[in-house]
């Protein structure tokens, strides 16, 4: 069982967030090469420490490196004026939002001691959060070419994004991860293409409107970390 130390961050500025999780995500790198070398060398390996970051972040919308910049309605003085960030940065996928009452999730893994395969780990990514949702009595669902966990189609609404997943690894070391909308302000995707998806017959959802009710997101937290244990195998040193 791979051990992982959990923080909490709060409602933090992306950049900030983003330096941190590169930080620790470097540091994971430099003990893989570190324990390579000392393996040819016959000296002793230290066991990795992963990390698992949960927090919500001011209005912010990030441009992953497969996206395209045409995917944001605003332009440079319409975000100021509204109060948006915008960053490109290094994740899989297209462009996404955070705010304020969306769980974001930055899994800081080596892979190599889990498994080296990118897709199982996006699935299982997008198993915690359906665990979670099936909590609440909601059943999530994998659309192909489409990550992220999604609502089935009804005759009264479309198919809906809850999460969305985006990775970036190197040396199978994980950073970035998942947004998963709870109490989101959904009209703040509407100045986006969210995800690159620009079909009529997909939308994007939250908890709180599923379920029509305010959801606390501490209690989200607690389930999607006793599912991240679960799904990973992981035992929390903290």
């Amino acid at each position: 069982m791979e051990h992982v130390s959990f923080q909490d961050l709060g409602l933090i500025d992306y950049q900030k967030a983003w330096d941190y999780q590169t930080a620790l995500h470097q540091g994971l790198v430099n003990l893989k090469l570190e324990n390579r070398e000392n393996r040819k060398a016959g000296g002793p390996t230290s066991k990795p420490l992963h990390h698992l970051l949960f927090c919500e972040h001011p209005k912010v919308y990030t441009l992953g490196k497969s996206g395209s910049v045409d995917h944001l309605l605003l332009n440079e003085q319409e975000l100021e004026e509204q109060g948006f960030s915008f960053y490109k940065i290094n994740r899989g996928g297209d462009i996404t939002y955070h705010g304020p009452g969306q769980l974001v999730g930055y899994p800081i893994f080596d892979l190599e001691e889990f498994f080296t395969d990118i897709h199982k780990y996006v699935r299982t990514i997008e198993q915690v959060v359906m665990m979670t949702m099936a909590d609440y009595g909601l059943e999530g669902m994998r659309i192909k070419k489409h990550p992220g966990v999604w609502l089935e189609k009804t005759a009264d609404a479309p198919h809906r994004k809850i999460c969305a997943v985006g990775v970036h690894l190197r040396r199978w070391v994980t950073m970035h991860g998942f947004a998963f909308n709870i109490n989101t302000h959904l009209s703040d995707f509407d100045h986006i293409v969210p995800c690159g998806i620009d079909d009529k017959d997909k939308g994007v959802t939250s908890l709180s409107r599923e379920l029509g009710r305010p959801i606390a997101i501490d209690e989200v937290k607690e389930k999607m970390k006793k599912y991240f244990s679960e799904c990973f195998e992981i035992e929390y040193l903290n």
